[in-house]
């Protein structure tokens, strides 16, 4: 980068907000009960699914409350990529009672379905009537507590939250400092059990979060060394978590890396696998991670020539951990291949007959205009066509 790029980007203006406390610590999420008490609360609504419940990632949080003589209701009905009407759901439930603090603990799906619950607590109607940027007209004064056991999607830290429309074969996007969690209380202990396929693909959307940020147009000085920071923590460290579940030093770094890429895209935002993945699992429910791994390297190949000089850095940074050289669409194609996630649409059982209306939908995603190169719907299908 030349001297006066680097004198423009200093100029240029930017803003920077993270509106969620951040409590990062093995073993922080046995103080849930100490923590709620000092905060006077009493009634806590748990937002989990069935997974997080029978790994007995609970085990420890209810102790905590239990241990502290507070009240808890569980709603653990959540299932992948939720639905409007599980928001729905659960928001009842939660009127049914009278609770002063919400709990989430999980992956993405049960944080951002607690993000939903306690909209719809503070504002009522449905979760789809507020999709887009700033429609949440009120705060809640519910306090949110975020407690992620997977290292991947920074929901704990963002004002997103992503909600499933099967009826019409979307996800919509809610996006609104309203969503944001109170607290992120990240223990990287939770993520242990963490199975090696869901470790791969919680973690490389974890890394194309940080890719994606620091391509977008929305990108800052610091979104820009948010997500360099974190693809330096998660390329090394997904390797090792992927191959050894139980190595701590590696859940350590991969939970430091995906609050990192979180805080990052939380102000820098994302872009076309984004945009894309969202409507590949709205059509043909692929899991999130697991689509946005099919599609990173293709794109992280189209930004290249709108973003060469950080397309260049981004394969220092992997090639640096890899000990390989080449493009940085080549080594996040291998670090894909080497954590085991799938490489074409049709090993995850996607028709072609699909992919035309896969790309056509990609463009109802607020994603895609914050993409470095906005492409034209036939170059999306092209892409498609090469992860086919």
């Amino acid at each position: 980068m030349s001297a006066n790029q680097s004198v423009q980007g200093i100029e240029s203006p930017f803003s920077f907000h993270l509106p969620t406390d951040v409590q990062f610590g093995v073993g922080s999420a046995s103080r849930l009960g100490e923590m709620l008490l000092s905060m006077g609360v009493r009634r806590v609504f748990l937002v989990t699914d069935q997974g997080v419940r029978q790994a007995g990632l609970l085990d420890g949080v209810i102790h905590s409350l239990e241990e502290k003589g507070l009240h808890f209701q569980i709603y653990a009905d959540v299932e992948p990529d939720p639905s409007l009407e599980t928001i729905q759901a659960g928001a009842a439930m939660f009127q049914q009672q009278s609770f002063d603090c919400m709990v989430a603990i999980g992956g993405g799906s049960p944080i951002d379905t607690a993000k939903g619950i306690r909209v719809l607590a503070a504002n009522g109607g449905g979760i789809g009537q507020y999709a887009g940027v700033n429609r949440v007209p009120a705060a809640s004064a519910i306090p949110l507590i975020a407690i992620p056991t997977t290292s991947g999607t920074g929901s704990e830290v963002t004002i997103f939250g992503v909600y499933s429309d099967w009826e019409n074969h979307v996800k919509i996007t809610v996006t609104s400092p309203h969503m944001a969690p109170s607290t992120a209380l990240i223990d990287p202990a939770l993520t242990l059990s963490l199975p090696a396929k869901m470790t791969a693909a919680t973690g490389i959307d974890a890394l194309a979060h940080g890719i994606e940020t620091f391509f977008s147009l929305r990108s800052s000085p610091a979104s820009d060394a948010l997500a360099i920071h974190a693809m330096k923590m998660i390329a090394p460290q997904l390797r090792r978590a992927v191959r050894d579940g139980a190595d701590m030093e590696a859940r350590i770094g991969m939970s430091q890396g995906s609050v990192l890429a979180g805080m990052a895209f939380n102000n820098g935002f994302l872009g076309l696998a984004h945009a894309i993945g969202s409507a590949l699992s709205g059509h043909c429910h692929v899991p999130h991670g697991v689509a946005i791994g099919l599609l990173l390297p293709h794109v992280v190949a189209f930004n290249t020539p709108v973003r060469l000089e950080k397309a260049e850095l981004i394969a220092d940074v992997l090639g640096s951990v890899q000990k390989e050289t080449g493009t940085a669409a080549e080594l996040v194609g291998q670090l894909v291949r080497d954590i085991g996630l799938p490489q074409r649409l049709q090993e995850v059982g996607v028709p072609e007959a699909k992919l035309v209306d896969i790309a056509k939908d990609s463009f109802k995603s607020g994603m895609m205009k914050w993409n470095p190169r906005l492409p034209t719907e036939q170059e999306v299908l092209e892409l498609l066509q090469k992860a086919f």
